[in-house]
């Protein structure tokens, strides 16, 4: 793992799903980039014990988090607590691009 990196050198697209790229991750923490192409949807997800955040770095997107719902842009950040609901859609006309952290970070899967 280096500790120097540019997320623009991470940032890519899947068309059947959330393109998703890890920038660092240890046991306490994950961080990485989900990319959104218009008209993507996460779904509503929870995390039982880790919380979430996204910072908006590109695009536009209408965030759920529990009960809220809610358009954010370039430079917004979005928090989930654990436990509680959360999923984003692109709705722009370009690529929707989020640094995401969760802490603690998930098991890796073998």
């Amino acid at each position: 793992m280096t500790n120097f990196l540019d997320y623009r050198d991470l940032v890519g697209t899947d068309p059947d799903r959330v393109f998703k790229s890890n920038l660092f991750q240890s046991d306490k923490i994950l961080v990485g980039l989900n990319c959104l192409t218009p008209g993507q949807t996460q779904d509503t997800h929870t995390h039982a014990e880790q919380d979430k955040f996204y910072y908006v770095i590109q695009g536009c997107g209408e965030f759920v988090v529990g009960n809220d719902v809610q358009q954010a842009d370039s430079g917004c950040t979005i928090w989930a607590a654990a436990g509680v609901e959360h999923g984003v859609t692109n709705t722009s006309d370009q690529l929707l691009v989020l640094l995401v952290v969760i802490a603690p970070a998930p098991q890796k899967k073998s």
